[in-house]
């Protein structure tokens, strides 16, 4: 993230949502009103939502806007973002040891689309599985299928049998024989293999089970790999088939 655009956008819409008497022929009224007109704080908070999203997990359902006022909640939840964006380097350095950080956002598009707006809500559990549909589905667009999903859609794709009409496989490297090349098709039909049987099949059997943020972090993580292995792979067609 570009700190320090973020933190000058969220200063502009610090500044805009600023409230201020709406007087007028030089009287006082009762009435309040944002600094800036409605419409450039509704165009500002377009992309101030964006980095709420990327600083605040869950922003929306913590600061709610009141009914006088649309920006309310907005407003808090800029400046705070502002204030964990200024001061992060200091608070990692009081509060423990400075490690690396996993964010959703930054993951494999097709898993954090396919999860975004569960988990911005905080249904992590749901948000999980909406990511290993958008995986399967896209992994079906790739290699042009609809009669096979899951795991059995990734163990054919990814096979070291040749392709066949209508069977195209996805190839992670150059097919030179090597023992590479094995291991690497291998390995993503035994992580396709993983998902599906340890995500996926508990997750539909334990509906009433949330997971916490952490534990569904950690699970998008390992669709993002799968779907990057995807997503680059080439894709090896019966000869003769386009």
């Amino acid at each position: 993230m570009n700190t320090e655009w973020a933190i000058a956008e969220l200063d502009k819409f610090i500044g805009q949502t600023a409230m201020r008497n709406a007087s007028g022929n030089g009287l006082m009224t009762t009435r309040n009103i944002t600094a800036a007109p409605s419409d450039e704080v509704a165009k500002q908070a377009q992309v101030v939502e964006q980095i709420l999203d990327r600083v605040i997990h869950g922003w929306q359902l913590r600061f709610n806007n009141t009914r006088n006022n649309r920006w309310t909640g907005h407003r808090e939840a800029a400046i705070r973002a502002r204030e964990q964006l200024v001061r992060e380097q200091e608070v990692k350095e009081n509060l423990g040891e400075n490690v690396p950080e996993l964010s959703a956002a930054e993951l494999h598009p097709w898993v954090w689309s396919g999860a975004k707006s569960l988990w911005q809500s905080g249904h992590f559990r749901e948000a999980v599985e909406g990511a290993i549909k958008k995986l399967n589905a896209e992994t079906q667009n790739k290699v042009g299928r609809r009669d096979v999903s899951e795991t059995d859609l990734f163990k054919q794709a990814f096979s070291l049998d040749d392709p066949k009409v209508g069977k195209a496989r996805l190839r992670r490297m150059k097919d030179d024989g090597s023992n590479t090349y094995k291991s690497v098709q291998r390995g993503a039909m035994n992580l396709a293999e993983g998902v599906f049987a340890g995500i996926r099949n508990p997750l539909s059997h334990e509906a009433d089970q949330e997971l916490s943020e952490q534990e569904a972090l950690e699970y998008l993580a390992a669709l993002s790999v799968l779907a990057r292995w995807v997503d680059v792979a080439m894709v090896a067609r019966a000869e003769g088939e386009s």
